[in-house]
Formats: structure tokens, C-alpha cells, sequence
């Protein structure tokens, strides 16, 4: 740990000394950019008598080298300092927040104390390379699939939260991905995720046409030992936009973890369904001329829980599925109140259980490259729903980037 430490303080400290370089030299091979950010937030949930409070500092640097015409390397760093009642009042908190590779994880806990953690990580680090049609990109990086805005079930490297809003590249996987481009919108790609067995490893391959004016999408592999087939469309039905997705799973009681958790009290546990499972995703949104914004999107799970959702979130996570109830509602309406001035609010509605998550926002251009956020997240539902034991939080952030 001690090496390891060493190695991300060099790497901090060889960032940080190059920062200036591409200003004063104007080298145009080599780029860095980034951002810090202050996160303030304020929770209280029903599991906890007492309101939890943390402060968050996150600095973030990007760095891209241009060898060549044909080369391209990146490396993406996040730093992170925590301090307050909530993590001393959660349990393993800095688990929650350490990346979680499976060979090499490129991370530093900087220090770790009763209300304070730091914590550092290389989560983008791959060389890319390009001639003519064909693309190959070895590495730490994000291969993002799908073309919903909410939901991908098709996403089977880096499926990502939308409750994960202060996290904008969203996580990286270490894969090899190769890209045969047949034409200006159209590709054949197969991408590898190895694991130390086969319930960790993930190989898939995605074709993309583009017809009668949508982008379509077919993807076939394996995923932790569980074939999946599944498609994806994208384009519009006047001027609103229509996506979807759609991915059948084999059995999750192929994959099933050699411990699980007993949530009989509950209800059956994922991994004990023996037959294929079926996810998919309806998504539209429409911009009116006077800049008011309306998205719609639904998730369905064929597995899903209809009673006691909340208790199987973690598992859910595990089996691959996004959400661990049967039915996913989204709903989100965004208005620029002035030009430097936006509003938004969304809301996830479980029609099952009745329980919800309603998420306001506001985000202000104070001055270039400068921006205030204040988001609110106030859940609703019975005890063991879906969002019912999450409680309510509000976050203000500063974020200047550079």
C-alpha cells in the first residue's frame, strides 16, 4: 500500500507541475482539463434519529497526449476529500466510495479518520489507436451502449444512475474494445471486460445501422456468464425525440454468488429464477421552441419486484438489472428561467409499491467557468419500498472549471 501511495503522490504532483505547460506553450499534442468542486450536503433518513451532514471537495484533472495522427492516450485522475457526520455515521464508508476493479485498481486512500476520508483514483487510462475503419482502444475506459437517456439496459460495461449526479463521467472499466467503422454512422464493435473467473467476465459485440432516418442498435455476448441478446433504436417521431432498448438475459441462477444474503422474509431472491429474464426501456422527450423541455421514459423488468423493492437493491445491482422493481416510471420537465439560470425537476415513480423520488434542481452560471447547483432529493414510500427508507437530502455545489 505504502508503493502504491507513493506512486499516486508522484503522479498528483507530475500533473500538477504540467498543468501550466499547455497555456504558456500552447502545445498543441498535449491537453489538460478539469474541474474542483465543493459539494455540501444535509441528509436525514428514517434508519437514522439524527440529521448526517458532509462536505465534499473533489478536484478532477484530464490529460491528453496526441503522439501521432493515429495515437491518442488519456488519464483521468479524481482526488477526493470527505468531512462530516455522515461518514462517521456510516458504516464502511469508505468501501462505498473506493473504485472496485478487477486487476489492478490505480487508487490511494490518502487518509482515513473518524469524520474524514481522502481518497484518490486513476479512473480513465487507455491508449487508443486509429487507422483508416478500424479503432482499437486498450485500458481503463467508459463504453458506454445505449441510446436512452435514463436507462440502459443494453449497457452491460458501465451501466450508470441518474441519481449519481455529482459523478458526470460516470465509472470506467478496464477492457480491450474494437471498432470496425462500415460506415459514417454505422460500426461492428467487440468489446472485453476479463475477469479472475467466469462470473466476472464480460465479452460482447454491437453492430449499428442507420435506417429510415434511426440508428439502430443489435448486441450479442456474454455477461458474468450469462448469454445476452438485446437491441437498441434511436431517432425521433416528428420533432420528439423516441428511443428504446431491450435485453434477454439468461437465467440469473447461472451467475448466482456462492453466499447470499436470506431475504425470504421478503420474497425470492434473483438468482433463484431459472428461466430468461427480459429488460427494456421506452424513452422521449420533446424541446419547445420557448426552450421548455418534457422527457418521458419507463423501465421494465420481468423479474422484478412488485412488494418489498427496496430490499433488494443491492442483489439487483449483482443480478445486472437497473432497478429492482418491476416498473420504473421517469418523468422530468427543465425550463431556462434566464439565459444563465435553469430549473429542472424530475421524479422516479414505482406504480407498484406507490413509492417515489422527486429531485429539483437549479443551476446558476455565476461567471465563466464558474457554476452554483442546489439540488434536493426527497423520497417517499412505506418502509421496505422501493424508495421509502431513503429519506431526504439537499446538496449545494460550486464547481469551476478550468
Amino acid at each position: 500500500m505504502r508503493i502504491q501511495k507513493t506512486r499516486i503522490g508522484y503522479l498528483i504532483l507530475l500533473l500538477l507541475f504540467i498543468f501550466p505547460l499547455p497555456v504558456s506553450a500552447q502545445l498543441s499534442s498535449f491537453d489538460i482539463n478539469g474541474y474542483i468542486k465543493y459539494l455540501y450536503s444535509t441528509s436525514k433518513s428514517p434508519t437514522v434519529d439524527e440529521r448526517l451532514n458532509a462536505n465534499l471537495i473533489h478536484a478532477r484533472l484530464n490529460a491528453q497526449w496526441y503522439p501521432s495522427e493515429a495515437f491518442r492516450a488519456v488519464l483521468g485522475l479524481r482526488m477526493q476529500g470527505y468531512y462530516g457526520t455522515l461518514i462517521e455515521k456510516t458504516p464502511h464508508f469508505l468501501d462505498q466510495i473506493k473504485s472496485h476493479h478487477e486487476y489492478s485498481r490505480l487508487d490511494s486512500v490518502l487518509w482515513n479518520r473518524e469524520k474524514s476520508v481522502g481518497y484518490a483514483q486513476i479512473d480513465r487510462f487507455w491508449l487508443d489507436y486509429s487507422q483508416c475503419n478500424l479503432e482499437t482502444t486498450i485500458g481503463r475506459q467508459r463504453i458506454a451502449w445505449g441510446t436512452a437517456l435514463v436507462w440502459n439496459v443494453i449497457d452491460l460495461f458501465n451501466p450508470q444512475s441518474v441519481l449519481d449526479f455529482d459523478y458526470e463521467e460516470k465509472p470506467g472499466v478496464d477492457a480491450l474494445r474494437i471498432q470496425y467503422y462500415t460506415g459514417a454512422v454505422s460500426k461492428i464493435e467487440l468489446s472485453v471486460r476479463p475477469g479472475k473467473n467466469k462470473n466476472k467476465t464480460i465479452i460482447a459485440g454491437l453492430f449499428s445501422v442507420n435506417r429510415f432516418g434511426y440508428d439502430f442498435y443489435g448486441i450479442a455476448g456474454d455477461r458474468n456468464n450469462r448469454w445476452v441478446l438485446g437491441g437498441a433504436w434511436s431517432g425521433a417521431i416528428g420533432k420528439a425525440g423516441f428511443r428504446g432498448e431491450f435485453l434477454i438475459s439468461e437465467a440469473p441462477n447461472k451467475s448466482a454468488p456462492a453466499m447470499l444474503p436470506d431475504l425470504s422474509d421478503f420474497g425470492t431472491s434473483f438468482f433463484k429464477y431459472d428461466k430468461p429474464t427480459a429488460s427494456a426501456v421506452l424513452s422521449a422527450d420533446y424541446t419547445f421552441p420557448n426552450s421548455f423541455y418534457i422527457h418521458t421514459e419507463a423501465l421494465y423488468n420481468s423479474i422484478g419486484k412488485t412488494k418489498n423493492a427496496g430490499s433488494f437493491y443491492q442483489e439487483a445491482l449483482q443480478a445486472g438489472l437497473l432497478s429492482p422493481s418491476r416498473w420504473s416510471i421517469f418523468q422530468e420537465f427543465a425550463y431556462d428561467i434566464t439565459p444563465l439560470l435553469r430549473g429542472s425537476i424530475f421524479a422516479i415513480f414505482n406504480p407498484d409499491d406507490r413509492s417515489s423520488v422527486i429531485v429539483p434542481q437549479f443551476t446558476w452560471s455565476i461567471v465563466t467557468n464558474l457554476d452554483f447547483t442546489l439540488i434536493g432529493f426527497f423520497a417517499y414510500g412505506a418502509h421496505y419500498t422501493e424508495w421509502g427508507d431513503y429519506g431526504n437530502s439537499v446538496f449545494t455545489r460550486f464547481k469551476y472549471s478550468f
